[in-house]
């Protein structure tokens, strides 16, 4: 079943998840699909197996392949995205390499962003270019770069707007223009914005991949990735995820159905933390930088303006240069902030990067140590208190070690 085309204004959108991939008449009455655990689909006759059957996957009467509630939140996910059909993969990093898989071969050129989720550059560097794909990064947000680089031999662009690390915004309608003239797909992360706050399909994306693993669940207690694509890119995507026995596990569906009842609540309250977080260490003394496109004097803001309908709660901030000891107390001060890789959750998280060692074209900062954040679902006041208090400690270890150099 093709999903159908969506209409939704953005005031359906909290009756549409409330609704989506709900079919109690078919589930004795059951408010949610239930969780389907199996392998073996039998059949009582051979007419009925035979009419199980489909043209693209004869062996669909497995349980590899998905159940009924494996069908409900693709269904739904892919009513939101606006595409043509969506799978489901075990995680989001799963996700974004088998749609690539699907679409590329020996010889392809393949585009990447230079503001790219660390493991798909992982994957690109250790497994794509020993297939002998050649693999080449472009800046993020200029189009006068990415099209001195398309090539008759190019393949796919893989973007990711804005960037889950350095929060570069790109202009995702001009980017598929280039590529869509030299009959190139483009690949697009939208973990950050989710469906909600972007419609990848709308500003000319062929594939749209998600770490479900977080908005979409939303409690970070499941692992899930799910691939959109337009009706020209989904049989690669489907043959990828078949071919390689991709399969996502019920009870991780399940959770991610769940999560997707309260997305659109989840992600306003998480918007509204991240930008008054944000706003709060403009300007303070530790900070040189603030990484976040909904601030009208960040760089990508007028694209994110244009052609978003909001943000999430992760952004970035850009320290002033810290010692080992105050960077320590920094963290060991943070009360409502965890030190995690993950993001997209209810909960509250502060990473320190460094993308310097992977990024070809360069960063959009020249100086001073990143501090990723994802602002949560606590209170915004005590978010900004937690993080402020622990930056002033860090900086009273710094004046305390210079006084003591300085008498010394």
């Amino acid at each position: 079943m093709n999903c159908p085309p969506s209409r939704e204004t953005p005031s359906d959108l909290h009756t549409k998840l409330a609704h989506l991939g709900r079919a109690p008449s078919e589930h004795k009455g059951m408010v949610n699909v239930p969780v389907y655990r199996g392998s073996t689909i039998v059949a009582d006759s051979l007419e009925e197996w035979d009419s199980r059957k489909t043209a693209d996957n004869p062996m669909a009467s497995y349980g590899r392949f998905g159940s009924p509630l494996t069908r409900s939140l693709e269904h739904a996910i892919c009513d939101l995205e606006g595409g043509y059909r969506s799978i489901l993969f075990p995680s989001g990093l799963s996700a974004c390499t088998h749609s690539l898989m699907g679409l590329l071969k020996a010889g392809d050129h393949l585009l990447i962003s230079d503001s790219v989720y660390g493991p798909t550059r992982t994957f690109a560097e250790r497994v794509l270019k020993r297939m002998q794909i050649d693999v080449e990064y472009f800046h993020p947000t200029r189009l006068d770069d990415l099209a001195t680089r398309i090539r008759p031999t190019t393949r796919v662009v893989y973007v990711e707007s804005p960037g889950s690390m350095t929060f570069e915004v790109q202009d995702v309608p001009a980017i598929a223009q280039l590529a869509h003239a030299v009959d190139a797909f483009v690949v697009m992360d939208n973990t950050w914005a989710t469906p909600l706050f972007f419609r990848p399909f709308k500003h000319g994306a062929d594939v749209s991949v998600q770490a479900a693993t977080k908005y979409i669940v939303g409690h970070s207690d499941a692992l899930l990735g799910i691939a959109t694509a337009n009706e020209r890119a989904w049989p690669a995507l489907q043959s990828s995820a078949h071919d390689f026995g991709e399969t996502a596990g019920p009870d991780d569906i399940f959770l991610a159905l769940r999560g997707l009842r309260t997305l659109a609540m989840r992600l306003q309250r998480h918007w509204d933390n991240g930008v008054q977080l944000a706003q709060s260490l403009q300007g303070h003394p530790s900070v040189l930088r603030v990484l976040h496109p909904a601030l009208p004097d960040d760089a990508g803001h007028a694209i994110w303006k244009r052609d978003f309908r909001g943000a999430s709660g992760l952004f970035g901030v850009v320290l002033r240069p810290m010692t080992r000891e105050q960077l320590s107390v920094l963290f060991r001060r943070l009360k409502l902030f965890g030190i995690g890789l993950s993001w997209g959750g209810y909960e509250s998280l502060a990473l320190l990067a460094d993308p310097r060692p992977a990024r070809a074209t360069g960063l959009p900062f020249e100086e001073g140590m990143l501090l990723r954040l994802h602002a949560g679902l606590e209170s915004p006041e005590d978010l900004i208190a937690d993080l402020h208090q622990a930056l002033e400690a860090a900086r009273f270890v710094g004046r305390a070690k210079a006084v003591s150099t300085a008498t010394t």
